[in-house]
């Protein structure tokens, strides 16, 4: 699939005419650059003029204390979008790394030239910013559900949480996961060693089967 058609299926240009696409891609400076795993995209405390569109491979984003300790907030593949909210606002420097979680390539567009309409107000303009805003009010909806997954105290609460929401999100009691152990532990913010031991009582307990990154929720009459 080219970059093209992978923008065409993309939230942020959902209604655009393909057709449409290249002319656009020019009027918003677009630019694509190509990043190798674990290498920074951005950099907390810098001022983001530009956000990025994932076109292969993924990205991460993450914070890290003064103590080493990784926290990851979101990852992000194919077609979707990252720090666009701070593109948008003059001034406001990134509170979050992003880490190219594997080797990728992202196109950078210049937010500017989207909050500005062209004198003629053409529709697919109008449509783009209209995308813009849902992809936005649809994040602030996804930080409002990372923060019920890290308010409960418990390991085990927390991933009852994260894995209930994920069931009810695929519509399935198996599904697979974005993240290896690691980077689960990281995203409900606990230790490695305490989650892989609170899953395997969990197991034991015939609340799930797992395998790598494969979950399973078992209901009574499964068990």
């Amino acid at each position: 699939m080219n970059d093209l058609q992978i923008l065409a299926q993309s939230a942020l240009f959902r209604g655009v005419d393909a057709a449409d696409l290249s002319a656009m891609l020019n009027c918003l400076d677009a630019r694509r650059r190509y990043f190798r795993r674990g290498e920074m995209i951005l950099r907390a405390g810098d001022l983001a003029l530009e956000f990025g569109v994932v076109l292969e491979g993924g990205v991460r984003a993450e914070r890290v204390d003064a103590w080493g300790n990784r926290s990851i907030l979101e990852r992000f593949g194919p077609g979707e979008t990252f720090a666009e909210a701070y593109a948008c606002v003059d001034g406001e420097p990134l509170l979050t790394d992003v880490v190219a979680a594997t080797d990728c390539s992202i196109l950078f567009l210049d937010a500017t030239r989207i909050l500005t309409l062209c004198p003629s107000s053409c529709p697919h303009h109008v449509q783009l910013l209209r995308n813009l805003l849902t992809g936005m009010a649809a994040k602030n909806i996804l930080l409002s559900r990372k923060m019920r997954l890290i308010t409960p105290r418990t390991i085990r609460e927390r991933l009852l949480a994260y894995l209930s929401g994920e069931a009810v999100r695929r519509g399935a009691h198996t599904f697979v996961i974005p993240f290896d152990r690691q980077q689960l532990a990281d995203y409900l913010s606990v230790e490695r060693s305490a989650l892989s031991a609170e899953l395997s009582k969990m197991r034991r307990d015939g609340l799930i089967e797992c395998q790598k990154n494969r979950f399973t929720l078992l209901t009574r009459e499964e068990d």
